[in-house]
């Protein structure tokens, strides 16, 4: 079997996990007495927000799970994963549905974002709280006897904050109608990354594996001068990793062809602030900055060709390929720190993460 099939089987059996975390929901769901209307409701809110994506992030709950434990799971450990992958996945789907409304985004992979759907409008509001409930009910139903039931709820619950503090920030530095790049800096930017990308999309996939596979909160390490604390270390290695994520999808957004992507980069007319525009800044000459001031995050064709053309000029491709250089070294250097022992971490968690983003092109 190819890579390419095993990622398809992988895939394929996670989303058969979908079907059923689903059907469980939606059972629960009837048996609180509601309409035959509000389930059908409730189904395709279900299935319209929450698979579809890449599912990298629910996905990295099984994987990290397995090389954690050091083998394949068996078919209840296997589901217990898939259910927080999902859980994962339903906390994406609830920002994406809220997210798109504060936007007034259009599309949402391939198809209208669902407040756009007919009849839906602003009762998305509350599709997108069902989803983010959803997460309880499952953590209810299938981890309450665990003794780590409450690390579960409040790594959720912690990162969900986080998420929207970000989704605050970034909100009020750069809405689409109202530029001002006095605003904007590399330091803004990655509080930005750090809150609203980095925590949710690396830190908390992980953070659950650990959880299920019996990661302690502080071990011993023979020689070591104090108790290794893995979800420090985990933290340490995975929101640096996250936000070196985020900028390389900034730099694609400028640098990446449409064939590469699969889309045509709008950050400079979405007036993002991203890391690319922010290098800039601090890299331009005062003419130069006049320049960017007059024509980035405007709906103009012209004025983002004038952009890029300053982007070359200021030769952001060389400043991204040294950046990467660099974070990946110092990446690499604290995966090898970790010190492996038996029901600890394992640097091949970090280093599956690492080797999924690393040059990536889309």
């Amino acid at each position: 079997m190819s890579s390419a099939e095993t990622k398809a089987a992988r895939r394929a059996k996670f989303e058969g996990a979908f079907e059923k975390i689903r059907d469980e929901l939606i059972e629960h769901f009837a048996g609180e007495g509601m309409p035959a209307e509000a389930i059908e409701w409730y189904r395709n809110n279900l299935n319209y927000n929450v698979p579809g994506g890449k599912l990298n992030r629910g996905m990295s709950v099984v994987d990290t799970v397995e090389i954690l434990k050091g083998r394949a799971l068996d078919e209840a450990e296997y589901f217990r994963a898939a259910v927080l992958g999902w859980g994962v996945e339903l906390l994406q789907a609830y920002f994406l549905v809220a997210d798109d409304m504060m936007d007034a985004s259009i599309t949402r992979r391939g198809q209208p974002c669902w407040y756009r759907v007919p009849e839906i409008g602003l009762i998305a509001i509350n599709d997108s709280f069902m989803l983010e409930a959803a997460i309880y009910r499952l953590l209810k139903v299938h981890f309450r006897r665990e003794a780590y039931y409450a690390d579960l709820l409040d790594v959720f619950h912690e990162t969900t904050y986080q998420t929207e503090m970000g989704q605050l920030v970034d909100l009020i530095t750069a809405p689409e109608d109202k530029v001002d790049l006095s605003k904007f800096s590399l330091e803004r930017h990655r509080t930005i990354v750090i809150y609203k990308t980095a925590y949710y999309s690396f830190y908390l996939p992980v953070a659950c594996a650990m959880l299920v596979a019996g990661i302690p909160e502080t071990y011993a390490v023979p020689g070591a001068p104090a108790p290794v604390r893995p979800y420090e270390v985990a933290r340490d290695i995975l929101l640096p990793l996250g936000e070196y994520f985020q900028i390389q999808d900034d730099f694609l957004d400028f640098a990446g062809t449409p064939a590469q992507i699969g889309k045509i980069g709008t950050d400079i007319v979405d007036n993002k602030c991203s890391w690319v525009v922010n290098t800039a800044i601090r890299l331009a000459s005062p003419a130069q900055r006049a320049v960017l001031d007059a024509n980035y995050g405007r709906k103009d064709a012209a004025k983002e060709a004038v952009v890029k053309a300053l982007f070359e000029e200021l030769d952001i491709r060389a400043v991204y390929a040294a950046y990467e250089e660099r974070i990946v070294g110092e990446l690499n250097t604290k995966i090898e720190e970790i010190v492996e022992v038996d029901g600890g971490l394992k640097r091949e968690v970090f280093r599956s993460f690492l080797g999924k983003i690393y040059k990536r092109s889309k």
